[in-house]
């Protein structure tokens, strides 16, 4: 049995469904809580904690959090969906006429479009690689599938540092749940800190020309790929009445525009432009929104996107409320100050931020959610790199590295890939983890040099 099955496995057997692990972590934080906590009510300690964990449940900011994640994974998907997106895709698959090639062109253009918006770059990763198996499948030109495979799945180890990462565009948001502590903090300082673009620059040079060189290597094969059908017009057969506005381009257009000229006159009117402050998740997602409408030119072809797209953002919906049930046991309990003192024993002011990133790729692999991991874990790093006198900005993207880099072994997020293009976890895992490898390396420089 090769490595990649043996991993396959492992991951299979020892880790359940998200959701499972997500109520499994709740109840050792809990225990967690009562064993190392005092009581600070004079009823049961028990329902003292319970009640911790009901306020962290029903936070407010946390709620306002999870749906405009929410929103982001799902306008990301369904702008993927676009026929522009697609033509987009189609035209380029022609350049993918061999494992190398094909490697290289989709995993530089997949970690490009990430960066913009991760919902958007794993459903276009997907897609490329898909048509990319049909094309040389039609043609009857030999690749390794699975290396385009997991090509279209690179995207998901930039995301967290681009500009829908749910760390830094959240505490660059008036009223985030940690404004109190560390203020507002705009994308200036941590997506387009020079810091990240130069880590987010290597990485997309290294990564395709690592791809490219495996590509070289590796062994190809004609492929058996049977082409999905083509979607036909989705208009029904006769449309009669008000269901002419539903697919009118004109009213489709004039609402797009004038979302988008709002969202851009909006930036403009900042004080400061420069300092990007108007990067938030409410402009990211009326920007999505504004595109999606224009590129689906109607409200019928752009709600039926929306109703695939809600199908993949199902399976963490419902694990958003537990994670920060476990974020009001941690904050209430005192938990998150015995771990940051704990954090800080163990580290140095120039250590704490490789320690974060590690911490933190051993976190998501339990955690897929990267919001969820915020709420979790965010506390906690800003609560220790305060006391140590360690940069905020330089924390946060040290834990946004970490979540990012353990989705190559995590295999929550490439089920939707694995969906559309057919192959199965074990046969991309080769070669996500040398990805991860390669990723790793470069933010562990990156992070010593600045």
């Amino acid at each position: 049995m090769s490595f990649s099955n043996k991993l396959g496995n492992t991951i299979k057997n020892f880790l359940p469904a998200p959701f499972t692990i997500a109520v499994l972590l709740s109840l050792v934080t809990f225990l967690l809580a009562f064993f190392i906590s005092d009581n600070k009510s004079e009823g049961s300690h028990v329902f003292e904690i319970l009640s911790y964990w009901e306020k962290g449940l029903w936070d407010s900011k946390m709620t306002v959090f999870a749906m405009q994640m929410m929103l982001m994974l799902v306008l990301g998907h369904s702008l993927a969906l676009s026929k522009p997106i697609k033509k987009l895709i189609n035209k380029a698959t022609c350049f993918c006429n061999n494992s190398a090639r094909a490697a290289a062109i989709i995993t530089f253009s997949t970690l490009l479009v990430s960066l913009f918006n991760w919902g958007l770059g794993l459903i276009f990763g997907a897609i490329f690689a898909r048509k990319v198996g049909e094309y040389a499948s039609r043609n009857n030109i030999k690749i390794n599938y699975p290396l385009i495979g997991a090509a279209g799945y690179s995207g998901m180890m930039v995301w967290h540092g681009g500009i829908s990462g749910s760390a830094p565009i959240k505490i660059a948001e008036e009223g985030h749940f940690l404004q109190e502590k560390i203020g507002i903090i705009s994308q200036s300082q941590t997506v387009f800190s020079l810091m990240n673009i130069y880590i987010s620059i290597t990485l997309l040079i290294i990564l395709p020309i690592t791809m490219y060189l495996i590509g070289k290597k590796s062994q190809s094969s004609i492929i058996n790929l049977i082409e999905e059908e083509k979607e036909g017009s989705s208009k029904p057969l006769k449309i009669t009445g008000a269901e002419k506005l539903d697919h009118s381009k004109i009213i489709a257009y004039l609402f797009g525009g004038i979302i988008l000229i709002f969202s851009i006159y909006k930036a403009l009117l900042m004080p400061d432009v420069i300092s990007l402050k108007f990067i938030t998740p409410n402009f990211i997602n009326l920007l999505l929104i504004a595109l999606c409408v224009i590129m689906h030119q109607n409200f019928y072809n752009f709600l039926m996107a929306i109703d695939k797209a809600i199908r993949g953002a199902s399976g963490i919906l419902i694990q958003f409320p537990l994670y920060f049930g476990i974020m009001g046991i941690m904050k209430y309990s005192g938990m998150i100050e015995i771990m940051s003192d704990f954090f800080i024993e163990i580290s140095t002011k120039q250590t704490f931020p490789i320690l974060t990133f590690l911490s933190a790729g051993i976190v998501n692999i339990f955690v897929p959610s990267g919001g969820g991991q915020w709420a979790v874990q965010g506390p906690i790093i800003v609560e220790s790199a305060m006391k140590i006198g360690a940069s905020i900005p330089k924390a946060i993207m040290s834990l946004a590295y970490g979540d990012q880099i353990t989705n190559m072994l995590q295999p929550f997020w490439a089920l939707p890939l694995l969906g559309i293009t057919g192959l199965k976890a074990k046969e991309i895992l080769p070669y996500t983890l040398i990805l991860m490898l390669v990723g790793t390396c470069v933010f562990i420089i990156g992070l010593l040099i600045f």
